[in-house]
C-alpha cells in the first residue's frame, strides 16, 4: 500500500505542546500522531491509530496463540454487579458513574471482572467445559485526578484484559503461567525494556499478583531489587524484614524528660545528643514518629488512625494507600484536632493512642523489645527509652514507611536499590473473590457443584504505544521497531529534477508490488523540511530519492542506528526489502 503525504490527513508541529511533560507525550504531539481533547482524553489520528492497531495485532496474536478466545463486552456497565462486589463504592472517585433518562445507575467499566463471570455463569455448567480463557481489546474509563503525560496516563484509554476460569487451584497457576509467558512474548515482540514484579491486589482481590513494568525514568511506579537475588517488587508490595522480638526482662524504665521547642525530628535528635540522655550517639533512627490520618471506608465512615514508623523515615502515600484500601486516606484537619484535644502535634506518643480508643499501627521494625524516643502527649515533653512489647503494645504492624536504596531484601540476599517503571500489565490469581460473589459453579465430574476458580490479566494497548515512543526516541524524534511501525518505509524525494520524480513513482511502485506498506514524501516542500519530517515521524527505514539519481544511486536510511547506506538505484527495491525482511 502507498500513502502520499501530500493526501495524509497530518501536521506536524515544530514546537512542542505546553502541557508536555514527558518525550512520548511532546513526541506523538508533534509528530500528528494523537490531539488532545479534554484532559486525559486523546483523538488517535491516521499514523497514531496504524501504530496502535499494530500493537493491537501483536497482543491478538500471542493471546489467540494460548488458547484465550475473543469476545466484546459492552463499556457501559450496570450498576448491580458491582453493587453485589462491593466495588461500586471501593472504586471510589475513580469510577465514572452516570444515571440514564430513568436514573438507573450505570458506570463506564475500569475492568470487567463481574461481567466475565457473570457471562461464563450464564454459558456454562459442566466441568467438561473448562478450562477457558477469555479476553477483550476495548475501551476503560478512570477518572484519574491528575491526568498527566499525554496517553500514559489517561481517563480513556484501551486495555486488552483477560480472565481465566478452572476447576482448581492448580488449573488457576497454570493460566496464571501461561498468560505470564505469553505477556512476555508479546513486550519482546514490541521490543519493550522491562521488569516483572511483585505487586499488591487493590482493588482487584486476590492473592498472587505481578506488575509487568517498562523501565523508564519517567515512569510514576517505583520498584525495587536486589541486585544479588534478583528479586523485585513494587514499592507497595515490599514486605519488610522485621527483627527477631528482642527479651524484655532488665530494660531501664522509661523516663520523661521536658523537651522545649521539639515538634520536629531534627530537633528531637538535636536535643538527645545534647542532653546525653542516652549512652551512645541519637540519631532519627532511634525517634518514633507517630503520624495522624484518617481513613474513610467504602461504608462512608471514617477513622482516625495512628501510624508509628523509625523518625529517620517518611510515610509512603502509595505504600499507605495500598495498605489500607479499599479505604480512601484524608489528612486530619484542625476540626478533628479540635475535637481530640490529646492529640498534640509534635508531641504525640502511643499512650494517648491507645487510651483514647484510636487504633495504632506500627512499621514492622517496631518490634518487641526495641527502645525509642518518642513523644509524651504533652507540649515540650518526649520520653526516653519507651519498649515496644513492654510500655505500649501496637494494634498491629503496616507496610507504610517509605522503602530505600540500601535496605536489606526481604528474600533475605543483598540489598535493595530502587527504580522507577511504567505500569504496562498486571496478572492476577484472583481466586473465588468474584466467581463466590455470583455463584458460578459448574456440575463436576461426580455430579456436585464445583466453584470456579478465576484469573484477571490486564494490559495497557494505548499506554504501550506511549512506552515505545519513550524509551525509542532520540533527539530528533520518533523510531518505531518494525513490528508497529505505521509504515515498513519512508521514500522521500528530495530533488525537485523530473527524473528523480518519476524514478521515486517507479521505486515506490516497486515496493508495493512486494507488499510493502510505504509513505511516500511527495510534497514540493525543501528536503531539509522533509528530512526533519522524516525523523519525528520515526519509521525505521528512509529511502532518498535524490540528486544521485543521476548517477544511478540511492540513499537508505537506517533510522534506529543512522546508518546510511548508497546504494544502486536500480536495485533499490531488491535492498530494501531485503533490510526490512531479514
Amino acid at each position: 500500500m502507498i500513502t502520499r503525504l501530500s493526501h495524509l490527513f497530518l501536521r506536524t508541529l515544530r514546537d512542542d505542546p505546553a502541557d508536555a511533560e514527558v518525550a512520548s507525550h511532546r513526541l506523538l504531539v508533534r509528530a500528528g500522531y494523537v490531539r488532545r481533547i479534554a484532559p486525559g482524553v486523546y483523538s488517535w489520528l491516521p499514523l497514531g491509530l496504524r501504530v496502535l492497531r499494530k500493537v493491537e495485532q501483536v497482543v491478538r496474536q500471542e493471546m489467540d496463540a494460548m488458547g484465550a478466545q475473543e469476545i466484546s463486552l459492552p463499556a457501559l456497565l450496570p450498576r448491580e454487579p458491582y453493587e453485589t462486589t462491593r466495588r461500586w463504592t471501593e472504586y471510589g472517585d475513580a469510577l465514572f458513574r452516570l444515571q440514564d433518562r430513568k436514573q438507573a445507575d450505570y458506570l463506564l467499566g475500569p475492568t470487567h471482572e463481574e461481567l466475565f463471570a457473570l457471562t461464563v455463569k450464564g454459558e456454562y455448567n459442566s466441568y467438561k467445559d473448562l478450562p477457558v480463557t477469555l479476553y477483550q481489546i476495548q475501551n476503560k474509563y478512570r477518572d484519574e485526578e491528575r491526568p498527566r503525560a499525554g496517553i500514559l496516563r489517561g481517563r480513556e484509554f484501551i486495555m486488552k484484559d483477560s480472565y481465566s476460569f478452572d476447576l482448581d487451584e492448580a488449573g488457576l497457576a497454570r493460566s496464571y503461567a501461561a498468560h505470564r509467558e505469553t505477556y512476555q512474548r508479546i513486550l519482546a515482540r514490541l521490543g519493550v525494556r522491562y521488569v516483572i514484579v511483585s505487586a499488591t491486589s487493590g482493588a482487584m482481590g486476590g492473592s498472587a499478583s505481578e506488575e509487568f513494568l517498562a523501565e523508564s525514568p519517567v515512569g510514576e511506579d517505583t520498584y525495587v531489587r536486589s541486585l544479588e537475588s534478583g528479586y523485585a517488587a513494587n514499592v507497595e508490595a515490599v514486605v519488610t524484614p522485621a527483627p527477631a522480638p528482642l527479651p524484655l526482662g532488665g530494660l531501664p524504665p522509661a523516663v520523661v524528660h521536658d523537651t522545649p521547642d521539639t515538634p520536629t525530628i531534627a530537633a528531637l535528635v538535636a536535643w538527645a545528643e545534647s542532653a546525653k540522655v542516652v549512652d551512645r550517639r541519637v540519631s532519627a533512627a532511634d525517634t518514633l514518629k507517630n503520624v495522624m490520618v484518617k481513613l474513610r471506608h467504602p461504608d462512608g465512615k471514617s477513622e482516625i488512625v495512628g501510624i508509628g514508623i523509625p523518625g529517620d523515615r517518611e510515610v509512603d502515600e502509595k505504600r499507605l494507600g495500598a495498605a489500607v484500601e479499599p479505604a480512601e486516606v484524608e489528612l486530619l484537619t484542625e476540626a478533628d484536632f479540635a475535637a481530640n484535644p490529646f492529640l498534640v502535634k509534635g508531641y504525640i506518643g502511643p499512650k494517648a493512642l491507645l487510651d483514647n480508643g484510636i487504633r495504632y499501627l506500627v512499621d514492622p521494625r517496631v518490634g518487641t523489645g526495641t527502645r525509642w524516643i518518642t513523644g509524651a502527649d504533652e507540649p515540650g515533653r518526649h520520653v526516653v527509652g519507651l519498649v515496644a512489647g513492654r510500655d505500649f503494645v501496637p494494634d498491629g504492624t503496616i507496610e507504610a514507611a517509605e522503602v530505600r536504596d540500601g535496605d536489606p531484601s526481604p528474600d533475605g540476599h543483598g540489598t535493595l536499590v530502587a527504580a522507577r517503571g511504567i505500569e504496562i500489565g498486571h496478572i492476577f490469581q484472583l481466586g473465588y473473590k468474584y466467581t463466590d460473589a455470583f455463584e458460578v459453579d459448574v456440575l463436576g465430574e461426580n455430579g456436585k457443584p464445583v466453584r470456579l476458580v478465576m484469573g484477571s490479566y490486564g494490559i495497557g494497548v494505548s499506554r504501550m504505544v506511549a512506552v515505545v515512543a519513550e524509551q525509542q526516541h532520540d533527539d530528533k524524534g520518533l523510531r518505531w521497531p518494525s513490528e508497529i511501525a505505521p509504515f515498513d518505509v519512508h521514500v522521500v524525494i528530495a530533488n525537485k529534477d523530473e527524473s528523480a520524480r518519476a524514478g521515486a513513482e517507479q521505486v515506490v511502485a516497486g515496493l508495493d508490488a512486494r507488499g510493502l506498506d510505504v509513505l511516500f514524501d511527495d510534497r514540493t516542500a525543501s528536503p531539509g523540511v522533509k528530512f526533519k519530517d522524516a525523523e519525528l515521524l520515526g519509521m525505521p527505514w528512509v529511502l532518498v530519492v535524490g540528486r544521485g539519481w543521476a548517477e544511478g544511486k540511492v540513499e537508505l536510511r537506517d533510522r534506529f542506528t543512522g546508518a546510511v547506506e548508497e546504494i544502486d538505484a536500480q536495485a533499490a527495491v531488491d535492498a530494501v526489502v531485503a533490510r526490512i525482511r531479514g
